[in-house]
């Protein structure tokens, strides 16, 4: 389980004064005479690209190549439904020549930050409208607390669109021809270089694909378990996978409910189920508990947001990580 961020009532409260500091540091900004300064190495020649989270920032190199120097807003190690922009942040945006970021909720700031921005050349890529786009589901068993809301009557039986789009290797391709088309047009120069590295990726993520297809087409069942967040609809829905998960991948809850552990522990034991899941960057308390009830092996599976600041350091990759994951799912499914 990912350390809980504050009650859904505190994250609402703390996102509306956040979005008023934006405004005020935009405000300072625009009255000091700042927009558009350029970072201090603007003219080496590169595209300048900004990044919220690790899969996008991965995907920018691999598509960018030595042509760009891509820069990631959420530090190393640190778990993204905790984020706040900083004023640092905001200005590294606003200097950027292309900024990346997912939509939903956990961006709800970003729109503040992109209508003070005065920079008419940035060019914007939100994932989520790269893709054919999922609700959040909450299965049997599942604490539904979710992030962001104040579950008045009004949000009960409204449906969340899932952010976590990246998920999957079929949707990753059409985001990296997304960006490849974004650098393209604002870098003409290095197009056809644009072109040919995010077609070489795509071939990566194509095989990476046809891996997982593989592991479940010949797996002994086709039921996972995370005593976690299920931040992975994208990639259960790729590859039909059915799952059972303590907490949707939105969620914010300080404890799992009795309910919910005992749930898990019951599933488990019913169905024989090898391995029980955990997140990167989780405590993996519930995780022990429900391996230490029934005998389970406790396995991380990486959803790609971030990864510790030694990954981050050793120039850790999103296919590097996902190919461990095909492993892991290999040992769970069989």
């Amino acid at each position: 389980m990912v350390p809980a961020p504050p009650a859904a009532e505190s994250v609402t409260a703390m996102r509306k004064i956040l979005c008023v500091l934006l405004s005020a540091v935009l405000a300072v900004s625009a009255l000091s005479g700042c927009a558009v300064q350029k970072n201090p190495d603007a003219d080496d020649g590169k595209l300048h690209v900004v990044t919220t989270i690790f899969a996008p920032y991965d995907f920018a190199r691999q598509v960018g190549g030595d042509d760009v120097s891509v820069t990631m807003l959420l530090r190393p190690g640190c778990e993204v439904h905790a984020y706040e922009p900083t004023p640092k942040d905001i200005i590294a945006i606003r200097n950027a020549d292309v900024f990346i970021y997912v939509g939903g909720e956990s961006d709800a700031w970003v729109q503040t930050v992109l209508e003070g921005v005065d920079n008419p050349d940035l060019r914007v890529v939100t994932l989520m409208d790269c893709v054919e786009l999922l609700h959040e589901e909450t299965v049997e068993g599942m604490q539904a607390e979710r992030h962001g809301h104040d579950h008045d009557d009004e949000d009960e039986d409204e449906e969340e669109l899932d952010e976590h789009v990246w998920k999957s290797p079929s949707n990753d391709a059409r985001i990296c021809q997304k960006l490849c088309d974004t650098f393209s047009a604002a870098d003409s120069a290095h197009a056809a270089q644009y072109a040919q590295r995010c077609g070489d990726y795509v071939e990566q993520l194509d095989r990476l694909d046809a891996e997982f297809r593989d592991v479940v087409e010949n797996a002994a069942r086709k039921t996972v378990v995370f005593a976690d967040r299920f931040p992975l609809r994208y990639f259960a829905d790729a590859y039909g996978l059915d799952y059972y998960a303590a907490y949707p991948g939105c969620a914010d809850a300080a404890e799992p409910s009795a309910a919910t552990v005992a749930f898990l522990i019951d599933k488990v034991r019913a169905d024989g189920i090898p391995v029980v899941f955990t997140i990167e960057l989780s405590n993996g308390k519930l995780a022990d508990t429900v391996c230490e009830a029934t005998g389970a092996k406790k396995l991380e599976f990486a959803t790609c947001h971030n990864v510790t600041a030694q990954a981050f350091a050793n120039g850790a990759t999103y296919l590097q990580l996902m190919e461990r994951n095909v492993q892991a799912l290999r040992e769970a499914l069989n």
